[in-house]
């Protein structure tokens, strides 16, 4: 049965800003060094998407996604696999197309919609006897899982799924990355995405589709960039179509959304009610929280990551649900 909870998370006192929580991470979490082993899957249409393995472990394998412009370098993902390898799961990440540090062979991106990737990856590790039990997707990689999650219904064949900082409607963040202090941010991504545009460009000998100098803003971009490359009409068909907001009715897997009302990256009327989502989602809201950031800490620069704990019991209880009782006392918060 669906549910919507608030949840008890309270922000440390010294990151109280949305801004804050967004940001400290980004610039002051420790990465994690990981003992990776690299694979490159060779996808129907001539592409490719690299995957990172961390199995150390005879558990349930988890695999997580990234957000836009993200990578394993992103400040969750080397955490993450640390706490759930610590809490004796198998691990394994995702990067989107053109996102592990090599321009991708076609002409067509990863984007937010891109549900037909995951849905082959997980085809062919499931050829393989290496299906996920559990996928984590973040920002876009979230809305990503979510989409996919509502095309495949009860056939997902996965045991369970978190969504963090979901952009549930495209268009209105898009938006909101115009307004206020969001347009750091929104700034910041629009000069990462401008530049890897170019870069594949010159690399993949691909001519330009549009002129980067009069691109201003991310709708901008998906409009005369993302979109086009990738089957849309425009920006606003590719928002329609992709949004995972409109699609949450539909999920049956065990799904937990995680979700800050102060989220930077959108609206607080962007959050999916309780008669929006499928019987199988459970949507935690956070009055605070900012953009994957959700940090505690009672002392100065002491941070303690309260998503790495929130993620490694949900999925623990999805997959052990004998062991729910105990979910709130074997896991200590991560400090990286």
């Amino acid at each position: 049965m669906a549910s919507v909870t608030h949840t008890p998370f309270k922000p440390a006192w010294w990151l109280k800003s949305p801004h804050l929580q967004t940001i400290w991470p980004t610039l002051f979490r420790s990465r994690v060094k990981l003992d990776l082993h690299l694979e490159r899957i060779d996808l129907r249409d001539g592409d490719f998407i690299d995957l990172s393995w961390h199995q150390d472990s005879s558990g349930p394998l988890v695999m997580l996604i990234h957000g836009l412009e993200g990578s394993i370098r992103s400040h969750y993902v080397t955490p993450t696999l640390q706490a759930l390898h610590q809490a004796g799961f198998r691990t394994l990440f995702m990067h989107l197309r053109g996102c592990s540090g090599e321009p991708n062979r076609l002409h067509r991106s990863y984007h937010s919609g891109a549900s037909e990737d995951l849905k082959e990856i997980l085809e062919r590790l499931g050829t393989r006897n290496q299906l996920p039990d559990a996928v984590v997707g973040f920002s876009l990689g979230g809305n990503l899982l979510l989409k996919y999650l509502s095309e495949t219904g009860h056939k997902s064949a996965l045991g369970a799924a978190v969504a963090v900082s979901v952009p549930f409607n495209l268009g209105q963040a898009a938006t909101r990355l115009e307004q206020g202090l969001s347009r750091i941010y929104g700034r910041y991504l629009l000069d990462k995405l401008k530049k890897s545009y170019s870069e594949k460009c010159q690399i993949r000998g691909f001519d330009k589709t549009a002129d980067l100098t009069a691109i201003q803003t991310i709708y901008q971009f998906d409009d005369k960039i993302t979109s086009l490359a990738n089957g849309f009409n425009d920006a606003d068909d590719y928002y329609n179509k992709c949004s995972s907001g409109t699609k949450l009715k539909n999920i049956n897997t065990p799904t937990l959304i995680i979700h800050a009302l102060d989220d930077p990256f959108m609206f607080p009327a962007n959050a999916p009610t309780l008669d929006q989502l499928g019987p199988g989602v459970d949507l935690e809201l956070c009055m605070n929280g900012g953009h994957v950031g959700f940090i505690q800490g009672n002392l100065p620069f002491k941070a303690e990551y309260w998503l790495d704990k929130r993620i490694t019991q949900y999925i623990k209880a999805q997959l052990n649900p004998e062991n729910q009782s105990d979910n709130n006392n074997d896991l200590q918060l991560s400090s990286n």
